[in-house]
């Protein structure tokens, strides 16, 4: 009974996830299925898709989907009309990928900016905030954290699965010593087993990016 539970606690943090570019209608249908099955988080898919995942879903899990995804180097206005135009289509939460290039050369004040008029857009609505930890010095990861905490977004998060690599548990015990109070931690990116996704939550993160944690359950 004790594994079940542990089972389903992370099933419940876990935004199953596909956001493969050649991710069909059909596809992404089965990934709606599979979360009301097992009571995912949310489902977090293209953003082409989350109107018809929206009706389909109709209430019964959140769906999620991605902004700027997955390079982050588009304009800031660019970001915020994916985003308005993502809520009005039925999302319920926004994964934003900064401008990782801005931060690299210190331009701190546009990625603070920058996150500030996307929660502003969300609203009341989740603002998850990817960093793409591969990509960045424990310096710059920490100066993210506390850039996070400031812009008021809800997560930050790990990273988009795209790039050279995905979540660690080092980086998940950095976000928790440097984030503020109000912010959660999303890992993302590479989490394979049920041993690892059950740690990142006890090191913690308190929602999972995956496709594999479903997968595994339902053998």
């Amino acid at each position: 009974m004790e594994e079940k539970m542990d089972i389903n606690a992370i099933l419940s943090s876990c935004d199953h996830t596909l956001l493969l570019q050649d991710a069909t209608w059909d596809e992404i249908r089965v990934i709606c299925d599979d979360a009301k099955t097992y009571k995912t988080a949310s489902v977090c898919i293209p953003p082409c898709y989350v109107k018809k995942a929206y009706e389909y879903l109709a209430g019964q899990i959140p769906v999620c989907t991605v902004i700027g995804f997955p390079n982050g180097n588009s304009t800031t206005e660019t970001k915020v009309f994916e985003t308005k135009d993502a809520l009005k289509n039925g999302a319920d939460e926004i994964d934003m990928v900064i401008n990782i290039g801005m931060l690299k050369a210190g331009e701190y004040d546009y990625v603070l900016d920058e996150i500030k008029r996307i929660k502003e857009a969300c609203g009341s609505h989740i603002l998850k905030v990817i960093i793409e930890t591969c990509l960045l010095t424990d310096e710059e990861k920490i100066k993210m954290c506390e850039i996070v905490t400031q812009a008021g977004a809800d997560f930050i998060k790990t990273s988009t699965g795209f790039s050279t690599g995905g979540a660690t548990f080092s980086d998940v015990e950095l976000f928790a010593k440097h984030i503020g109070e109000n912010v959660r931690i999303k890992a993302a990116g590479g989490i394979s087993s049920l041993e690892d996704a059950k740690k990142f939550l006890q090191l913690g993160a308190s929602r999972l990016g995956t496709s594999r944690v479903v997968k595994l359950v339902k053998g």
